[in-house]
């Protein structure tokens, strides 16, 4: 768990404060817990310090009546999580949230929501920026949310490596961010039902064969050279043996699709815990048209494209 860093008195601003947070697709196949890719869905918060003890919360768009509007909301205990790090606590604050990630269907809402609370958190104190880093921030999200992949592609943009390391007997979520080949398009298959990530997590083996370790870990550095310049790798770059597989139990529809879909040479995967999955091409119209058709009416197709920036914050 990331410690708490400052303790002098903070100070915060008086005027409102808005992030922008992108989706993101973690595991990519065979990066469990370790590879993601930031993309151009964003959720946008816009926070203001109140003098009252009072939260002010309002919610539109993706999953709006199922976000809490009190101190249970996801936004609102990062914010608090940020501001203990920082070293205060501000009375109450005034929330508005903009929501466009899909909940549960594996495209990141809960990082999301994690990294903007941070952010916003940042913003609202006075030199926040240099009392929190990118990396205390990917910190302090996968203090929250239990994995670094996610967090660290939404607070960073484009596609991120992620682990998690020993520090003064502290672990430590951290990243680094990496390129990705303009040539790779990104199609989105989104079902109707959702799928909550602890489920589809508590399915997965304690323990795997040593085989299919060593064939992930091949497939997850070819990965990572596949996604900065050579995407005619991406079909063999993405297999997995690791978890997809294992999840069929609680999804089914969608790994049968993943199936089909690489028998016919298309890099698909699922899009972290699921239920969506993904498709990297670098083909035409025509093509990612053939995909959705073959999806049939059971998925949503969305083109989405890399975010190439992280977390963007300004006042407004």
């Amino acid at each position: 768990m990331a410690r708490a860093k400052h303790r002098q008195r903070i100070t915060f601003k008086a005027t409102p404060q808005q992030v922008k947070v992108s989706g993101s697709i973690a595991n990519l196949g065979p990066g469990f817990d370790s590879l993601a890719l930031a993309v151009e869905l964003r959720d946008i918060y816009v926070a203001q310090i109140l003098d009252e003890e009072a939260f002010d919360i309002d919610v539109t768009g993706e999953g709006a009546e199922e976000v809490a509007r009190d101190k249970k909301n996801l936004v609102i205990k990062a914010m608090f999580h940020g501001f203990d790090f920082l070293g205060g606590k501000p009375d109450g604050i005034a929330l508005r949230q903009l929501n466009e990630i899909p909940h549960g269907r594996g495209l990141g809402s809960s990082a999301a929501a994690i990294v903007g609370g941070l952010a916003l958190a940042r913003s609202l104190v006075l030199n926040g920026n240099q009392m929190m880093s990118d990396d205390d921030l990917i910190a302090l999200a996968t203090d929250m949310e239990g994995h670094p992949d996610n967090v660290a592609a939404a607070t960073l943009g484009g596609a991120t490596i992620a682990w998690v390391e020993d520090r003064m007997g502290v672990a430590t979520g951290c990243a680094v961010r990496s390129e990705v080949d303009s040539r790779i398009r990104i199609l989105a298959l989104i079902p109707e039902g959702s799928l909550s990530t602890t489920k589809s997590r508590k399915i997965l083996p304690e323990a795997i064969p040593h085989a299919d370790a060593t064939f992930n870990l091949s497939r997850t550095a070819l990965l990572v050279h596949a996604l900065q310049s050579r995407p005619d790798l991406l079909l063999p770059a993405t297999e997995d043996r690791l978890h997809q597989g294992y999840r069929r139990e609680v999804m089914a529809k969608t790994v049968d699709l993943v199936t089909k879909l690489r028998s016919a040479g298309v890099a698909a995967v699922v899009s972290g815990a699921g239920p969506s999955l993904v498709i990297f091409d670098t083909g035409d119209q025509t093509e990612r048209e053939e995909i959705i058709r073959a999806a049939g009416p059971n998925f949503i197709a969305r083109e989405l494209e890399v975010a190439r920036n992280g977390v963007e914050s300004s006042a407004i």
